[in-house]
């Protein structure tokens, strides 16, 4: 892995997170497989697409050709066409408030066997204000997974919520009018 690159003509090919630093910057970009970093599962994807996209952007030259290859409608290309990452975040933050996800609330996650987490959910002391979500099959192998969902201090109430299949908690959906 190269830390820096000289100002010569040259292609260079390197994967998020290892550019080279160019002297001068590079003259142009194309930041390949937006719909592979974005559709990650995670919930923290489209945040670290933007950073990721927006430190690679960073090492162009002044007037520098940059093309990402993803759905120009999608926030997080939005996010980078304006060179705004303040209105992304503060998007995140608000679709994850309204879905009770963190940072809005404070979130524990037990993965293992089917028995060992149904005993620890049998036996560990909650807040009285604890949502547990799950738990659910994580594969084949008889794992399952709970989350346990907390409010932040000063937080009143959690967003609507409704019954979705086999019993796990999902937002409810909202009308679009």
């Amino acid at each position: 892995m190269l830390a820096t690159v000289p100002a010569t003509r040259a292609l260079v090919v390197a994967t998020p997170g290892a550019e080279p630093v160019p002297e001068g910057g590079y003259a142009a970009a194309v930041l390949l497989d937006g719909w592979a970093l974005l559709g990650r599962a995670d919930l923290r994807a489209a945040e670290e697409t933007v950073r990721r996209w927006m430190n690679a952007a960073a090492l162009l030259r002044p007037a520098a050709e940059l093309v990402v290859l993803g759905d120009a409608a999608l926030p997080a290309v939005q996010a980078l066409l304006r060179w705004d990452p303040i209105t992304h975040a503060e998007r995140e933050l608000g679709d994850r408030a309204e879905l009770g996800f963190p940072p809005a609330v404070r979130m524990a996650t037990l993965t293992g066997a089917a028995s060992a987490v149904r005993q620890m959910l049998d036996e560990v002391r909650l807040p009285p204000d604890a949502q547990v979500l799950g738990p659910v099959p994580v594969d084949e192998s008889g794992q399952e997974r709970a989350m346990i969902r907390v409010r932040r201090a000063g937080e009143r109430r959690w967003p609507p919520r409704s019954k979705g299949p086999a019993g796990c908690v999902r937002p409810e959906r909202r009308q679009m009018s």
